[in-house]
């Protein structure tokens, strides 16, 4: 239908026949937002069919392009159809916005480039849209058709590229949503192992966008045998330039499988200790108890020395040092840093606390505080800084002496009429 096809049609709608359209569109919608009202009750709020709210998933879209389609070629018996003819491209527009935004955010939920993704889908649906309600769409089609680029010795239309691209981003967006599905579906309660579950899911989704990608590209009419000389020219690269980013992609699954260390662990890796959050296909993420994240790359947890504080034994020591005056009573010393200790809610009791005279100070008795926590992802010094308050309350209570640091001066000469102390303390 051209521009002028549509105005003629625009032309020949009465009242009457708009009101039937019309009756006819708001009857479709609402068995549409019915249906999905009806069966998205106890659906989750993340379902890529049903949404938040039901109403804003890939089905009603889906339903109300369906029923308005059979209510256009209903219609079409009895009268010129203008409405329901323009409200197909909308509802189909509406679907593939969805599907591309529900999908994405669903596999991608915190990527900022996939804000940028929608918009950009969103404008190209909707200028679609327009373009076929106006009947000027065979016409740009046309003239996309006309516009060839030259790659070597082919030409290529630019209607071509365009077609390729939409259908190369469908396949891969079902690809991901089918990875998506299994990984939810099937992974979750199948597999309990977090790591093994994290290496089947990415096994699962680079498979799927394979084979998504090899029929997209087979659909636009590139030829899969030329793909062996790129696999050539990738396998040099590979062994060139990419082969620390190779090294990494292979050590990751490497961890992965091997489960030598998990998400959840306590490792230290080149001094920096903390928990691994995620594991990635090229590094991992390893968090401290006061919110620094290192990455790491996956080929330095496999080729260098890794500490993993989980796997012998989830008990984690904290010690912290004291010195007091040397009249002091070590029992009663050791007795008020125990205390201190037993009495924070995350310290174990089993290993009790224990308090040791470690080393004889010049400026008085040294004690070491020895107490274990089973959850140091927490923090540290969030339990250290409140037992180091109750030793200095109990010992001042005691009238236990802390001393300052001291040095003893000796004057061995003096200029002649100058007198001094034997000794004076400073």
């Amino acid at each position: 239908m051209d521009f002028s096809a549509f105005t003629q049609r625009l032309g020949q709608i009465d009242a009457r026949s708009l009101s039937i359209e019309l009756a006819a569109l708001v009857g479709c919608v609402a068995l549409a937002w019915a249906v999905c009202r009806w069966f998205g009750r106890d659906q989750p709020k993340d379902s890529i069919w049903f949404g938040e709210r039901t109403f804003d998933g890939l089905l009603f879209p889906l339903l109300a392009l369906l029923l308005t389609d059979l209510a256009r070629r209903f219609v079409l018996e009895f009268q010129p159809v203008l409405v329901l003819r323009m409200a197909v491209p909308v509802f189909l527009s509406l679907a593939a916005i969805r599907l591309f935004a529900r999908v994405l955010r669903a596999v991608f939920p915190t990527s900022a480039l996939i804000r940028l993704v929608e918009r950009t889908i969103s404008w190209i649906a909707w200028i679609a849209a327009v373009l076929w309600i106006v009947g000027l769409l065979p016409a740009v089609l046309a003239e996309l058709e006309n516009i060839t680029l030259a790659f070597g010795k082919t030409r290529v239309s630019l209607r071509t590229i365009l077609e390729g691209v939409l259908s190369a981003g469908l396949v891969l967006v079902i690809a991901l949503w089918i990875a998506s599905t299994i990984e939810k579906r099937i992974l979750r309660t199948s597999v309990t192992d977090l790591s093994m579950r994290k290496v089947a899911s990415n096994a699962i989704r680079a498979f799927l966008l394979l084979i998504g990608l090899l029929f997209a590209l087979s659909a636009v009419g590139v030829d899969l045998t030329a793909l062996s000389v790129l696999g050539g020219a990738l396998g040099v690269g590979l062994g060139f330039g990419l082969q620390k980013l190779a090294a990494n992609y292979v050590s990751g699954f490497v961890i992965l499988l091997e489960r030598s260390i998990r998400i959840g662990d306590n490792v230290k890796v080149d001094g920096f200790e903390g928990r691994i959050t995620d594991i990635k296909t090229r590094y991992t993420l390893v968090r401290q108890g006061n919110g620094r994240e290192s990455i790491v790359p996956n080929e330095s947890l496999i080729t260098s020395r890794v500490e993993n504080l989980s796997v012998s034994d989830l008990k984690f020591n904290i010690t912290t040092n004291i010195v007091v005056g040397y009249d002091s009573d070590v029992a009663q010393v050791q007795a008020i840093l125990c205390d201190a200790a037993a009495a924070q809610a995350r310290v174990l009791s089993d290993p009790a606390p224990v308090a040791f005279l470690v080393n004889f100070a010049p400026d008085g008795l040294e004690f070491s505080l020895n107490f274990w926590i089973a959850d140091p992802d927490k923090g540290k010094d969030n339990v250290r800084s409140p037992i180091n308050i109750a030793i200095l309350e109990g010992l001042r209570a005691a009238r236990i002496d802390i001393p300052y640091p001291q040095r003893v001066l000796r004057v061995e000469s003096l200029p002649p009429g100058v007198s001094a102390p034997e000794t004076a303390r400073l």
